[in-house]
């Protein structure tokens, strides 16, 4: 293999497709592949693929056809399709696709440069999808999208059974790493420069399910805070029939694990999350909530809803009102229910009418941006800490603004001035205090002068990794932001 040839990985879905085409992009530079320069087309060209979403295979074929008259035209090209949706299809992808050269599964990341030399040598497509995890993905190389935030996966899997829900038919049961490994990874990252880290699983509080532990989370969590150098811990996402006052206790207790929790409530009706096959009811979420906010009254908290679904009536969905209205969430990620291919969801009688469901929709959305704004506005005056983000900010060119994010999570857009009036030069990485001078629905502005920065190790690793030249990024659908910090949620349901 030419040692110039490129490589392109589009990613598609949540935080862990995000985080498996890390290792993607690991492997293939690991194999001799660079990465495209931007504007350029690729050699090869890895879909990272999400079956979330209805609609998931008609935008995967959508993007495959427009590639076929390009790749008819330029010799050697190579496409690849991974992740859960080519787990689910399997050689289907190559009956519609003839043209796709590699399919691989989500338990075989790793053998993707191997697959790509095998169907070049051969001349044919190579389809390779195993039933069962054969090394854990954190061992193998990994390419971080970010100098000074990373992912850290403590499982994968899910041994839930929720019927909206296919991952767990296409990731596994759930399979947890020792917490030493974990924790090495974490200390090498933080060598790295590195010093916000998100714990990544697919029900992270449920980590120490297989070996026995059902406290191994908030021990994980305590064991983050001892490591020097480590500024801030986030995790996502907790299952609330999982969620033990000793992990609210962890937090309360750890200075770096960050005041900030995004628990999926799926439904305010007892009825649906039954339906739903969630074990666990409103009053034990609020219960949840309430316990967090008095360790912690200064929490952060975001949620998933999904709305109409099958079965689901007017009471219901005002179930799901009233728990908003309680919950005060920060922030909510909102869904209109559709099938998923494979979840017995879609089997199910009653389902809603779709003019219904979006009526439902806009009256949940306008009430989760009442409760934000509000929230939103209790910080204006006030000062925060942010650590400085790259690419979050998609007008801050024209605004002349940088952005970070707070420690509780939110979006704040800050003018980089000093008290002086004099431009501040600060890095992504870097630490910053501002006041806050107007709260949105959705984020918080801070344009007086800044009142204070640090320069970080993570800010003198951002400025290691531009001056190499060593920055890429990965494509990435579904609504998902850029991979600068990880902690920001998909535009897609996640587990939990």
């Amino acid at each position: 293999m030419s040692e110039s040839r490129t490589y392109e990985v589009r990613t598609y879905g949540c935080q862990m497709n995000v985080h498996d085409s890390e290792r993607l992009s690991g492997l293939l530079e690991g194999a001799g592949y660079l990465a495209v320069p931007e504007g350029e087309q690729a050699d090869v060209v890895v879909f990272n693929t999400c079956a979330v979403r209805e609609n998931a295979d008609n935008k995967l074929y959508g993007n495959l056809g427009h590639l076929a008259p390009i790749k008819a035209k330029t010799p050697g090209m190579q496409i690849a399709v991974g992740g859960c949706l080519a787990q689910k299809d399997r050689s289907t992808i190559t009956q519609k696709a003839p043209w796709v050269d590699v399919v691989f599964g989500t338990h075989n990341i790793g053998s993707l440069p191997v697959l790509l030399e095998r169907a070049r040598v051969a001349e044919e497509a190579q389809v390779e999808i195993l039933e069962s995890l054969e090394v854990f993905p954190s061992t193998l190389p990994t390419k971080r999208e970010s100098a000074y935030a990373a992912w850290v996966s403590v499982s994968v899997g899910c041994n839930n059974t929720c019927t909206f829900c296919i991952v767990p038919a296409l990731r596994g049961k759930e399979k947890d790493r020792r917490p030493g490994e974990i924790l090495a990874e974490i200390e090498a990252l933080v060598a790295e420069g590195v010093t916000e880290v998100t714990l990544l699983g697919q029900n992270v509080n449920t980590y120490g399910v297989e070996f026995g532990d059902k406290l191994a989370f908030g021990k994980l969590l305590r064991a983050c805070g001892q490591i020097e150098g480590l500024e801030r811990v986030r995790f996502t996402s907790p299952h609330p029939s999982s969620f033990t006052d000793d992990v609210i206790a962890a937090m309360a207790e750890t200075p770096n694990v960050m005041h900030q929790l995004h628990m999926p409530l799926q439904s305010g009706s007892d009825k649906v999350l039954r339906d739903m096959r969630r074990s666990y009811r409103a009053e034990r979420f609020l219960g949840i909530i309430d316990r967090v906010r008095a360790a912690m009254p200064d929490a952060a908290i975001s949620t998933d809803i999904i709305v109409g679904f099958p079965g689901e009536t007017e009471e219901d969905f005002q179930g799901t009102l009233d728990v908003v209205r309680a919950a005060r969430f920060a922030n909510a990620f909102t869904f209109q229910y559709s099938k998923r291919p494979g979840t017995p969801a879609a089997d199910l009688p009653d389902q809603i009418d779709p003019k219904v469901v979006n009526e439902r929709y806009q009256r949940l959305q306008a009430l989760v941006q009442e409760i934000s704004w509000e929230e939103n506005r209790k910080f204006e005056g006030q000062v925060v800490e942010l650590m400085v983000a790259e690419g979050e900010g998609r007008k801050d060119t024209e605004t002349h603004r940088l952005s970070g994010r707070a420690r509780d999570n939110r979006l704040v857009h800050f003018t980089p001035i000093a008290p002086d009036g004099g431009e501040l030069e600060v890095r992504p990485g870097d630490v910053v205090e501002a006041r806050v001078t107007y709260g949105s629905p959705t984020y918080l502005i801070a344009d007086g002068p800044v009142l204070s920065v640090r320069r970080t190790r993570a800010g003198d690793a951002w400025e290691a990794r531009v001056s190499t030249g060593s920055t890429s990024k990965a494509g990435v659908g579904l609504g998902m932001p850029g991979v600068g910090v990880p902690a920001p949620l998909p535009d897609a349901p996640v587990c939990g």
